[in-house]
């Protein structure tokens, strides 16, 4: 019994050691700790190798919209127009085009879709053109990707890896704003957007989070037209609609997601 004893006093300070190893090493990995890592990237990046009397760069701006809240990662305002940066901190290959609706994912034999980053941004943008009065030439909508991930398909020049975001940005050289616009901009954002705070970005979530459950319930028609109500469980699904909705404006925007509802309960239940 003794020596049961021993061998229990000497795993003892091992394991309150490994235990608090394994909980940072499990943050890191969490989506959370990922995005903001891919935010501050790009935030050091864009304070380094832009002139700041030229270029100011916002972070993190949640703003009011008519259904609720839009957080967006990075703003940058400047005479050559305003960036808007949605960030992306991912690894492996990354497959998609301008007009898909979903994007790909593949390390190794692990696929993984996500909403095209492309179309996340539309209402950003969308928004900040309504509060700030911009045109198309005014305003330009920018996908950073972070991390180790390589493109395996052609993207638009708005979809860059990171270091490559300087150079596009820098590539806007015409002046599409006064110097007095520029202020005024900078204006409007601050008064607009929200307080930064926990509570502010906890009823965002529970914005999305509740946008997340009206998605996953859907009626859909069976056989000889009977509606039924079906909650979807597939993990795909749900990781897919747990980042910012995009199209949220109108029925019409919003239609393609009825259809990947009903594509993926027809999957389930006719294999």
């Amino acid at each position: 019994m003794m020596w049961y004893l021993v061998i229990i006093k000497a795993l003892v300070p091992i394991l309150m050691l490994c235990f608090p190893v394994i909980l940072i090493l499990s943050f890191l990995k969490t989506p959370w700790f990922k995005g903001v890592c891919g935010e501050f990237y790009v935030h050091v990046l864009a304070k380094i190798h832009l002139n700041k009397d030229k270029y100011h760069v916002l972070r993190n701006v949640t703003l009011p919209t008519t259904d609720g809240t839009t957080q967006i990662d990075h703003i940058i305002v400047s005479e050559y127009g305003v960036f808007v940066i949605e960030t992306k901190n991912m690894k492996g290959w990354i497959f998609g085009g301008t007009h898909q609706r979903q994007w790909t994912q593949k390390i190794f034999k692990y696929t993984n879709k996500f909403q095209n980053p492309i179309h996340q941004n539309y209402k950003h943008v969308e928004t900040l053109k309504s509060i700030l009065e911009l045109n198309d030439r005014q305003i330009f909508s920018v996908v950073v990707f972070v991390g180790s991930s390589t493109f395996k398909t052609d993207m638009p020049e708005n979809v860059i890896n990171g270091p490559g975001l300087i150079k596009y940005i820098k590539s806007k050289d015409q002046s599409v704003l006064f110097d007095a616009d520029v202020q005024m901009i900078l204006s409007k954002i601050e008064a607009e957007r929200l307080v930064p705070s926990r509570k502010t970005t906890r009823a965002h979530i529970d914005h999305v989070k509740q946008i997340v459950a009206e998605k996953q319930t859907r009626l859909v028609h069976i056989g000889s037209g009977v509606a039924t109500a079906i909650q979807l469980s597939d993990d795909r699904w749900s990781q897919d609609i747990e980042i910012e909705p995009a199209f949220t404006d109108s029925w019409e925007n919003r239609s393609w997601q009825i259809d990947q509802v009903q594509t993926k309960f027809k999957d389930r239940a006719f294999p």
